[in-house]
């Protein structure tokens, strides 16, 4: 039976690389757009051969930075998927963008071409924060573009990071009264991880204690305007990002490019896949349970209790941990705040 399949298109190009990234990217602003964009579009021939004209209901290009892309480019992608497949009547289409790298103008082409959402990498509102953090824009940048993108429809979100060695509870409240003040209706506050490898990685920073990072946690829930509807995602009822949840959710999905992730399914089987032919591997039905259990406990809806949730989770740790996990009347498997915090110990003791 074929079933939706949502789409992440990698666009593993930078400026400049972040001190903090470990993400498939290199500082590359001008690569060959017409290579590049031919083997994107031979990918999605690939899978409009191995799946079928399926429905398409979210479109998600991510990064690197995906506004490098020129128009053009992004616009002859859309049409192979239109051609390859079924682009849903109500399809979501994302594309990130970082400030410094995109403008008003190019904001509407990218809408004309039918981009309905603009993710910003915004990371902070302070100048001396986003140099620390190896960003290439400024505060005013990003002020900028937010306002341009929500200037013209665009459903609009932007990233942000918190966690940084100097940041206190009266920082993070001042950064939510300024992302409440801008209207945003979506946002994503990240805590900073250090990762290796990486410039950070390499370097001694003195990060916040663990029960600094929940403060500062708790903070974001009572200054910023918009409900919690995932660990680090914040949105007005209706603004969530589709994408994301789908995914989330355990739906089926597609990584286009190299460094793209994504989970198909094909014949009734699951497939772990990366973009570029890079890896296509059956996996069990367990594991991508497991992997549902995993990403649907992160949101604060939780994840639906169907049969194969069941089957994976130790009832006994949940009716002994009420402070922990609740059933919703909507037969959700949820935490409760106060599980959000600990969702590592959680999965470590709920999963067989």
């Amino acid at each position: 039976m074929e079933i939706d399949h949502n789409l992440y298109i990698h666009i593993p190009f930078c400026i400049s690389k972040c001190k903090y990234c470990a993400f498939f990217s290199s500082a590359c602003a001008n690569p060959d757009w017409e290579n590049f964009t031919k083997n994107i579009l031979e990918e999605i021939k690939y899978w409009s051969i191995k799946l079928g004209k399926i429905n398409i209901p979210t479109i998600f290009f991510g990064g690197g930075t995906p506004s490098l892309l020129p128009e053009k480019y992004v616009e002859q992608i859309i049409n192979e998927i239109n051609k390859s497949f079924h682009i849903d009547d109500n399809c979501e289409l994302s594309l990130e963008a970082n400030p410094g790298t995109i403008n008003k103008e190019k904001l509407q082409n990218l809408k004309n071409i039918g981009i309905n959402r603009i993710s910003i990498g915004a990371q902070s509102f302070d100048d001396n924060r986003l140099i620390f953090l190896g960003r290439k824009h400024s505060a005013g940048q990003a002020i900028q573009i937010i306002n341009d993108s929500l200037s013209l429809g665009f459903r609009t979100s932007a990233d942000f990071i918190y966690g940084l060695p100097q940041d206190t509870p009266e920082y993070v409240a001042k950064l939510c009264s300024q992302i409440n003040a801008i209207g945003l209706e979506h946002c994503s506050l990240y805590e900073l991880t250090i990762e290796p490898n990486t410039p950070f990685g390499k370097m001694n920073l003195d990060m916040p204690s663990n029960e600094h990072m929940a403060q500062l946690y708790e903070t974001i829930s009572e200054k910023l305007c918009l409900p919690r509807y995932e660990v680090s995602n914040y949105a007005n009822p209706g603004q969530e990002c589709r994408h994301n949840q789908n995914v989330w959710d355990g739906e089926a999905y597609i990584g286009i490019g190299k460094g793209a992730a994504g989970r198909p399914f094909i014949k009734d089987t699951w497939y772990e896949q990366l973009g570029d032919n890079e890896k296509f591997e059956p996996i069990s039905n367990e594991t991508r349970t497991i992997e549902k259990i995993i990403t649907g406990l992160r949101q604060t809806r939780g994840v639906k209790l169907t049969e194969d949730i069941k089957k994976q989770i130790d009832f006994h740790f949940i009716n002994k941990n009420p402070d922990l996990l609740i059933i919703s009347q909507d037969d959700r498997l949820k935490t409760t705040n106060k599980g959000l915090l600990v969702l590592d110990y959680i999965l470590s003791e709920l999963v067989k």
